[in-house]
């Protein structure tokens, strides 16, 4: 045995001891550079929370305002007199409004704005699935005004054939029941709202779709797998709570939408059981079609109306996150 070559070979190197490790890591946590950014990011999550805690004061405060002189029921009343002697305003027809609404956009958007992300990220060549990527990011880009004059100036007359068809097949069902007229309804509305967030469900699922780890398709394809097979079994279950994210972005642009509805929609203070009758309102609609001439009092009751929408908004987000904490474990994401 050579002696010199065993000298020479150098030893393989041993990890540090775990006392070396909490040292380092000490020092770099006493870094000016890491302080700053620690007390920065804290700060911002602090400054966050202090800014919503503020929103809620605010909108509270008003609200306890307007409901303490309201005659009626805030949550059952039919009507929105604020003005009136006495002063009567409830939100019954705005969350039937806001709830049918987005659950219509939710409904049509969903499926189709999957779908396109799955062929952009695993049937389109490159050479067309950048394109259409690229057209999905511009819609994300369009102000709801323009959203709201298309659907007033395009959308509403195109669909006279639709309505009656739905009412000649599905009328005698009193959902989709049509007494003719602009098809200004909440079915209407529904469509617009699907159009407007579907660039969002999109853009968020195909991100998540092209994370899927390489080896779980290539296992699936090596055991025979289909397409379809890889997709149903690999790629959905693992990018599922990221499409119960991207779903519920698209809800909160869904319940807040303003303008689009405000010139669509052919808003009354009723409630039709058919969805192709004009008639009904949103919270977001009504507070902008109202605001600009209401009295003190009157905006009380558009805060309070606010408030309810704030609430709301809570309780889908709260409602998506323990969704994806359910879920997570079973997604294949820690696989």
């Amino acid at each position: 045995m050579d002696i010199s070559t065993t000298k020479d070979t150098p030893l393989p190197s041993t990890p540090p001891p775990p006392a070396a490790e909490e040292k380092r890591a000490a020092r770099g946590a006493t870094r000016p550079g890491d302080r700053i950014f620690l007390g920065l990011s804290r700060g911002s999550g602090i400054f966050l929370l202090v800014i919503m805690a503020a929103i809620a004061v605010f909108l509270s405060y008003r609200a306890v305002l307007a409901i303490s002189q309201d005659e009626g029921n805030f949550f059952t009343t039919f009507e929105w007199n604020p003005t009136g002697n006495p002063p009567v305003f409830g939100i019954a027809v705005l969350a039937f409004g806001t709830i049918v609404s987005s659950v219509i956009a939710m409904a049509i958007a969903v499926p189709v704005a999957v779908g396109i992300a799955l062929f952009i990220t695993h049937y389109a060549p490159r050479k067309l699935g950048g394109p259409i990527a690229y057209v999905v990011d511009l819609l994300a880009a369009v102000p709801s005004i323009v959203y709201g004059l298309w659907g007033a100036l395009v959308l509403v007359p195109q669909l006279d054939g639709l309505y009656g068809w739905l009412n000649d097949y599905l009328g005698w069902t009193g959902v989709f029941e049509w007494q003719g007229g602009a098809p200004r309804s909440m079915l209407t509305v529904g469509i617009l709202l699907a159009i407007m967030i579907l660039p969002i469900i999109t853009n968020v699922s195909r991100e998540v779709f092209r994370q899927v780890p390489r080896m779980h398709e290539e296992a699936a394809l090596a055991l025979g797998a289909t397409r379809w097979e890889v997709i149903r079994m690999a790629v959905l279950p693992f990018g599922r709570s990221g499409v119960i994210s991207a779903s519920m972005l698209g809800l909160g642009r869904a319940l807040g939408e303003t303008m689009a509805v405000a010139m669509v929609l052919s808003s009354s203070f009723e409630i039709n059981l058919s969805l192709l009758d004009p008639g009904g309102g949103t919270f977001a609609q009504n507070i902008a079609s109202k605001f600009s001439e209401a009295t003190e009092m009157g905006r009380d009751a558009l805060i309070a109306s606010g408030l309810v929408l704030f609430v709301i908004t809570l309780l889908v987000n709260g409602a998506a996150r323990l969704i994806i904490a359910r879920r997570k474990e079973f997604s294949g994401a820690n696989a």
